[in-house]
């Protein structure tokens, strides 16, 4: 079945997720090759990645990278791409790929 699916990135500096970025695809297929599809595009996807906000709270501080990752243990993180799945598109709980990008190193795996 043919369907949107994102790469998107966290960019963490200094323990803060500080912006997302996103690109989408259309793809056919398994979940499996489609995953492995957008791991194998992480890297040359990014420049070109479509830039959002990330989350401040109150006071105007970023999200700690702590804070996102207990988000995304409770299944909670995709609460914050919000504006992103609305930005593509995409139907609630979209098959995506999330790359950190901590301190301009860009962690994906292949």
């Amino acid at each position: 079945m043919e369907e949107t699916i994102l790469n998107i990135y966290l960019i963490i500096n200094n323990d803060l997720v500080e912006e997302f970025r996103a690109v989408a695809y259309t793809r056919e297929g398994g979940d499996d090759n489609k995953i492995k599809f957008l791991k194998s595009k992480a890297k040359e996807d990014f420049e070109n990645a479509y830039r959002f906000e990330a989350p401040v709270d109150d006071k105007g501080k970023f999200m700690s990278y702590r804070r996102f990752h207990k988000f995304e243990k409770r299944g909670m993180h995709f609460q914050l791409f919000e504006e992103i799945f609305t930005k593509f598109q995409v139907p609630e709980h979209p098959l995506i790929c999330v790359t950190p990008v901590v301190d301009g190193e860009i962690y994906a795996s292949e």
